[in-house]
């Protein structure tokens, strides 16, 4: 009986860090949209409407995102964050500082999804580990996305 108790909290303890990370990944998800915001309207220069609009695809592409994750959550019972100072709390991304000029904006987000597509690696073995493949898919398409955007504003830069 022991075993099965303990069988039953290493699964409990991988799908409750399993909901961690998703759940930091909403965080990260709400701070990059009212980050990538904040550069749609405050962009400027030779550069301005192709980035303008560059943003603004990319910050509703990330609002899909996050809300595809927290529903993933619901779905398997875990309960996404939904306020600003969870979202604070939980983020492994930063806030815009209000001063980037526009390449400080392109390789904050280049940064930025590079540290959100390294974690959603590390989602992808934690939900083939506890069985979740739903989740491994979801995090393999997301990952994917993240990696062509950043070789585009790479290419950006130069």
């Amino acid at each position: 009986m022991a075993k099965t108790t303990s069988g039953k909290a290493a699964g409990k303890t991988k799908n409750s860090s399993l909901e961690q990370l998703l759940n930091q990944q909403v965080a990260n998800l709400n701070v990059l949209y009212v980050k990538i915001h904040n550069y749609h309207w405050y962009v400027t220069g030779e550069q301005f409407y192709s980035l303008h609009v560059k943003f603004e695809e990319l910050y509703n592409e990330v609002t899909l995102k996050m809300d595809e994750i927290a529903e993933r959550l619901l779905s398997i019972k875990g309960k996404p964050a939904a306020t600003m100072k969870e979202y604070l709390e939980l983020a492994t991304v930063q806030e815009a500082s209000g001063n980037e000029d526009t390449r400080g904006m392109v390789q904050a987000l280049i940064e930025d999804f590079a540290t959100v597509s390294e974690e959603m690696g590390e989602g992808i073995e934690m939900a083939e580990k506890a069985g979740d493949m739903p989740t491994a898919d979801m995090f393999t398409g997301f990952k994917a996305d993240l990696e062509k955007h950043m070789w585009m504003l790479r290419a950006y830069l130069g």
